[in-house]
């Protein structure tokens, strides 16, 4: 069977068995910062797990993309030297909330494998957790499975958790005898890490929540959680021992082969290059960019270990970015979001290959300068690890340079840092612990805060300290949780709504409201008398605040859709900030926007104002919303039901926030700035309504202040301002001419003053007046006029310090010009660097400058 047969095959068995297939979520995990990336099927249903959401079915099943590239689970470094490590793969799942448990997920399992798959039972091994007696009896007993292909293993084995908190529970295993002439022994045995029995099912029996001190709390109804790489089990029915000998790896090893030159298909080199494309590609296709931190830090490491071994075949040009194509033929049909992506996944991996390079150099610089101060023939293991994690200079390139000029490398050094670094990476997985939150609640608030700005509600509990309590009295801080709420919680961006909460004489000072599962947590301090459980109080939100929150919010979906419409669909939100006194927009894109195209989007989304279409919001099933076309707003995750908000045909996303009723609603709308904030991350911050008015008479003000500071008015100030610009660079341009001839004058005096050192000709001088420029081309007339040469040459403007050096390239190997200016810079505040044959420097103490120049002809000297 095919990789896609398998696919199909498991997700309509399961269909089959009264579950309903889930596409796969992202591989980037909605709203849970405890993950890096989805590394399991049951990620995306894991508040349903935990009890705090509900669906509108209790069996799922699912083929999952999955990375595990960072955290707990990090196969990375693995990748390409074992059989069946990937850094992302897929997961074949099915899974029950609280409906069937331990003996229908054994038997699916068996009938599925065994019946689907027409695989041999003898050729299959079962454990289950030690402590589990139901499981040992449902596989012996009921299911009948010879006990000679049966262990019982310990919780390091079958003892199933996501991480050190959260869902967890004892799990059954299935394995594929891959046969008597593969070396290792059955689960369980001294023998077990041999490659004969491969580990292909994993059926998760979710019976408890772990919390941070390892409690185990039953989890509200006992669950089934399974997986099963699709991966492992395609090599089983294609009747492959390696994974990367399936037809979803070898599409793409064939054309890294063609790419690099390489022949040996089985080259270690050519399948770590076929595993990262798959995980840059879904990652990219995800949101993520590459950088300089969290998941953009690890697709970066990942692209750049391909490009790496790309090197070690002797590929040295862009390759990387071409397997995106073979990748979309084998996967583009199961995730049609890859195939739609894929003209912006090539541009990201070409940039980002094209940037390796100049990172090579970089690194190459670097490790020089480090080699120029050594003491000792070893290059320190932290320096090796520096320029690895800092700068994605690889290890290996190091040592080659090591080796070249017969140094040595600490390795151990280097792999010390690199432990501490997983180490940290190790500690960061807390899976579930974020769900806690501040109070333990188990109520639901109903919010009618789309339609209503205030209402009487009930008082169901009050927390102070996060100890529930009954009543909380004057200047005390506390949490209230309502029955029924108008306050915005905090989500998707937008702020929470402040307001107060009123019975008579007892008020309550909303200051903040936060989302905890079904709950609107109320933040603030009682400022008069007292509040209490079950009061009846009168919750009035800050209506001016509110209404400047939706202004922006709406705004922030307009500006969406002008990004994409004038930059390309490529633009991604990658977050935002709604409050009530401007928006902050973060999107995917790759360059700084010229002045023009922000015009246009600014012009674009103030159009769609004016066109004041009625802001339309409903909700309906997600199938529905994608057929629609709505956009998904980053980091907010949704249900089966969604909120749909549409502003005519230009603009329509999910969205849970508060809006405007028309687009005219919002008022004026004005960018305020661009920048970037990431590599590959642009930022937009921007005012709606009253603020964008400020901003405009602002602007006014100041054209008003231009003007009058040229001695024009308003309607002639460019055409003034142009001129002045013209004049200045005229003058500019005749102050170079000037300085230039001074400088050539002064170079043809400073010919005389230069000394003999053997037959080479030193020479260190000030020139007075002259900036960089003019020093730099001084010293090139110099160098050819006193070949062979060592030349350093300064300048002073203020307190600040110029030198250049200049060495003839025939003498490079006795004089060197980065040596020489830090020479000199180092004893007037400064250091610099360079070529051998040139380099620059500045300094902070011009009193020691003739100094530091005298010094020069001993240094000369002493070569």
């Amino acid at each position: 069977m095919t990789s896609a047969e398998i696919r199909k095959a498991f997700l309509d068995f399961f269909v089959k068995k009264g579950h309903t297939a889930v596409h796969s979520s992202p591989v980037v995990p909605s709203n849970d910062p405890t993950l890096l990336f989805t590394n399991a099927g049951m990620v995306q249903f894991k508040e349903t797990f935990l009890g705090q959401e509900t669906r509108d079915y209790t069996r799922a099943t699912t083929v999952q993309r999955c990375i595990r590239a960072g955290g707990k689970h990090n196969d990375l470094e693995n990748v390409g030297y074992t059989a069946r490590h990937h850094t992302f793969f897929e997961m074949l799942g099915n899974f029950s909330f609280g409906d069937y448990f331990k003996e229908d997920a054994i038997r699916f399992a068996w009938e599925f494998l065994t019946v689907e798959l027409k695989l041999p039972a003898e050729k299959l091994w079962v454990t289950v957790f030690e402590e589990d007696q139901e499981a040992e009896d449902l596989w012996l007993k009921t299911m009948g499975i010879s006990a000679e292909r049966f262990s019982r293993c310990g919780a390091k084995d079958n003892f199933w958790s996501m991480g050190d908190t959260g869902p967890c529970g004892p799990c059954t295993e299935i394995f594929y005898d891959h046969g008597a002439e593969v070396a290792g022994g059955p689960p369980g045995s001294p023998e077990e890490d041999g490659d004969r029995y491969i580990e292909i099912w994993n059926l998760v029996f979710m019976q408890f929540d772990r919390s941070a001190d390892g409690t185990l709390t039953p989890l509200p109804k006992p669950s089934v959680d399974t997986g099963m790489g699709l991966e492992r089990l395609a090599a089983v029915m294609q009747h492959q021992h390696n994974n990367y000998d399936i037809d979803l790896f070898q599409a793409i090893v064939k054309k890294a082969s063609e790419l690099t030159g390489e022949k040996d298909l089985s080259n270690s080199s050519l399948r770590v290059i076929a595993d990262h494309i798959r995980s840059c590609a879904f990652t990219i296709t995800d949101g993520v960019m590459p950088s300089n931190e969290g998941r953009g830090y690890v697709l970066r490491r990942i692209i750049r270990r391909a490009i790496r071994h790309g090197y070690k075949l002797g590929q040295s040009g862009l390759f990387f970015h071409q397997l995106v194509g073979v990748l979309v033929e084998q996967m583009g049909e199961a995730y049609p979001e890859l195939a739609k992506e894929q003209a912006n996944v090539e541009r990201v991996l070409k940039l980002e290959e094209e940037r390796f390079a100049e990172t090579l150099e970089n690194g190459m610089k670097l490790l020089e300068e480090y080699i120029a101060t050594m003491k000792t023939n070893v290059i320190a293991g932290e320096i090796a690890f520096k320029l690895y994690d800092t700068y994605g200079f690889p290890l290996d390139l190091t040592a080659d340079v090591a080796r070249e000029k017969n140094l040595i490398v600490d390795e151990k050094g280097f792999e010390k840092a690199m432990e501490a670094q997983r180490e940290r990476a190790r500690s960061a997985s807390n899976f579930g612990a974020a769900s806690k939150g501040k109070v333990n609640y188990n109520g639901t608030t109903q919010f009618i805060g789309y339609t209503q700005d205030n209402a009487d509600a009930k008082i169901m509990a009050i927390f102070v300290n996060e100890q529930s309590v009954d009543s909380a009295s004057e200047g005390q801080d506390a949490i209230v949780l309502l029955g029924r709420t108008p306050f915005y919680a905090e989500s998707g961006g937008q702020v929470g709504d402040t307001g107060s909460l009123t019975e008579g004489m007892n008020s309550f000072h909303v200051s903040n409201c936060q989302k905890q599962g079904a709950n609107h947590l109320h933040i603030g301090q009682v400022t008069a008398g007292n509040i209490k459980v079950g009061q009846i109080i009168h919750a009035q939100i800050d209506v001016k605040a509110r209404r400047a929150s939706e202004r922006n919010h709406s705004a922030t979906h307009l500006l969406h859709a002008a990004l994409r419409s004038v930059l390309g669909t490529h633009v991604q939100q990658k977050g935002s900030l709604v409050q009530p006194e401007r928006l902050r927009f973060d999107f995917s894109h790759f360059e700084p926007i010229s002045a023009e195209q922000l015009l246009e989007i600014e012009k674009l989304v103030n159009h769609n104002i004016m066109l004041n279409n009625d802001v339309g919001m409903n909700e309906m099933d997600i199938e529905s919303a994608k057929a629609k076309g709505a956009m998904a707003l980053f980091g907010e995750k949704y249900g089966d039901v969604v909120r749909v908000v549409d502003m005519g045909d230009f603009s329509v996303e999910l969205c849970g926030g508060t809006h405007v009723n028309s687009a005219g609603d919002i008022g004026p709308f004005r960018i305020l700035s661009e920048t970037g904030i990431a590599s590959g991350v642009r930022r937009i911050e921007a005012v709606t309504g009253e603020g964008a008015w400020q901003a405009i008479y602002e602007n006014d003000e100041t054209l008003l202040s231009v003007a009058a500071a040229v001695k024009s008015d308003k309607a002639l100030v460019e055409t003034k301002v142009t001129q002045l610009v013209a004049d200045y660079k005229e003058l500019e341009k005749q102050l170079k001419a000037l300085q230039s001839k001074m400088a050539a004058s002064q170079g043809d005096d400073l010919v005389n003053q230069a000394i003999k050192i053997g037959d080479v000709s030193i020479l260190a001088a000030e020139i007075q007046g002259a900036d960089a420029n003019t020093l730099r081309e001084t010293l090139d007339k110099l160098k050819d006029k006193l070949a062979p040469a060592a030349i350093v040459l300064a300048s002073v403007e203020g307190d600040k310090v110029t030198l250049v050096a200049g060495v003839s390239k025939e003498i490079t190997q006795t004089f060197k010009a980065g040596e020489l200016v830090n020479h000199v810079a180092m004893q007037v505040g400064g250091k610099g660097g360079g070529r051998p044959d040139m380099a620059q420097a500045g300094g902070k103490d011009p009193s020691k400058l003739q100094e530091a120049l005298a010094s020069v002809q001993a240094w000369a000297e002493s070569k």
